[in-house]
């Protein structure tokens, strides 16, 4: 059954009939596929416009580096880098902007500034604050699945339980059930064998009844199978991509936008009849 739709600043995400695509856009001079070259906001907010003219639903902006062993970034640093380039992207495309941190301060400030969803890769337990900042300011907030070492006894039941806490402490806060998207966290706390068998066993993240999104893009995993550094990692990425959407992924997280909007168009024929035939 799909998600309900879900209307992020006057622009109605219909869950179930399509695959909606997430831009990256990393403000940060240590990201593992392009740290450092968005760094300057100008060259930043360019890349930004570029990505929506190359058909992303959502701009994702992180000002702090999530790959394994990056170095922690004050909230000061974040904000720094962050809020020129969601000001100014807010004020540029109606592309809704997404801020990816997990601090509280970092996420009211770009709310403010013209940011539309929160992504926080810690699912709302690294800062007790963050699930009220959700709520006060009513937007949608992407709750990831993560933890500091890949050991698991049960991987889905444990990924399973996990998000039904974060979508709890939403939903304590406030957060409307309409509000929250679950991401598993391909990557995150997970070696290859578990990013794979996640991809394998994504559907089972349906009985939370929330719309699922799915980060695989030039993932440490696609270098692993193929053999491949991060720069060619594009056609791991499109596997990945489709099939996830195949196995039920309402958004996809990528950094190869004009691509990976063509093979979720593509997947989404075969697999949800859309586009409608004749279009």
């Amino acid at each position: 059954m799909a998600s309900p739709p879900l209307d992020v600043d006057g622009r109605v995400f219909h869950f179930g009939s399509r695959t909606y695509v997430m831009a990256v856009l990393n403000v940060t001079p240590d990201s593992f596929s392009d740290g450092g070259r968005y760094l300057d906001p100008e060259a930043a907010v360019a890349q930004g416009l570029e990505l929506a003219r190359q058909g992303a639903d959502l701009i994702d902006v992180g000002g702090e580096s999530t790959r394994p062993g990056a170095t922690p970034v004050p909230a000061r640093e974040e904000l720094r880098r962050v809020l020129p380039v969601v000001e100014r992207l807010a004020r540029a495309t109606d592309v809704p902007l997404s801020i990816d941190t997990y601090k509280a301060e970092v996420a009211e400030a770009a709310l403010r500034r013209g940011a539309r969803l929160v992504n926080d890769v810690w699912g709302l337990a690294a800062d007790p604050g963050m699930a009220r900042v959700v709520a006060r300011y009513g937007v949608p907030v992407i709750v990831m699945h993560n933890q500091r070492e890949a050991v698991y006894g049960d991987l889905m039941g444990e990924i399973l339980r996990a998000l039904e806490a974060a979508v709890a402490r939403a939903r304590a806060a406030g957060v409307g059930d309409d509000r929250i998207i679950v991401d598993p966290g391909l990557g995150f706390g997970k070696d290859t064998g578990h990013n794979l068998e996640v991809l394998r066993r994504l559907g089972e993240l349906r009985v939370l009844g929330r719309p699922i999104l799915v980060g695989p893009s030039r993932k440490r995993t696609i270098g692993h199978v193929l053999g491949l550094p991060v720069d060619q990692r594009l056609e791991g990425t499109a596997a990945c991509v489709a099939l996830a959407i195949a196995a039920g992924a309402d958004v996809v997280r990528v950094h190869d936008v004009e691509a990976m909007a063509r093979v979720a168009r593509m997947a989404d024929a075969v697999v949800r009849g859309w586009p409608p035939a004749g279009e």
